[in-house]
């Protein structure tokens, strides 16, 4: 038995709100895994992929796999670092039952930046070309209408990173 008991580390903000490079920070600790749902869905799904609609059917189709996935990572004393967004509900029921199937510690980041910032972030990834999806100021506003902040009743252990928590 392990002395410490595996972590799932999820992940909550809006699009270039600095969820992968958290992530990357996260996954540098011994005996963690990162598993990026950006590069998962570029790599099996990027021909599928032309509107938010493809994007939502894609994301459930790997969810499906890699649930059971994580489960044995975690009930193998692996850590998870999940890069999938924790931006709705419905995907944080997803996280929930991994974690209540599992004796995986868990934290829920929440990045809490502002939407200008989020933009200026995104603007600035499309132009280096170094994300494998690019989106337009639109896109972003069309896609955080959905986004929900987690709440205290949802029974994550929250932790909220701000922009000045960066300095």
């Amino acid at each position: 038995m392990p002395s410490t008991s595996p972590t799932l580390h999820l992940v909550c903000g809006k699009i270039a709100s600095g969820k992968s490079t958290l992530t990357a920070k996260l996954g540098d600790m011994p005996k963690t895994v990162v598993l990026a749902e950006d590069d998962w869905l570029a790599t099996l799904y990027s021909d599928e992929m032309a509107s938010i609609s493809d994007y939502v059917r894609c994301s459930a189709k790997l969810q499906a796999i890699m649930g059971p996935h994580i489960v044995s990572l975690l009930n193998a004393g692996v850590s998870v670092v999940l890069d999938f967004p924790a931006n709705t509900v419905a995907n944080r029921m997803w996280m929930r039952a991994i974690i209540d199937v599992t004796n995986a510690t868990h934290r829920l980041h929440f990045l809490d930046v502002p939407d200008e910032v989020c933009k200026a972030r995104l603007r600035a990834r499309n132009e280096s070309g170094e994300h494998p999806f690019a989106l337009t100021d639109e896109q972003f506003l069309q896609i955080s209408r959905h986004f929900v902040a987690p709440t205290a009743e949802e029974g994550f252990n929250i932790v909220t990173h701000r922009l000045d928590d960066e300095a």
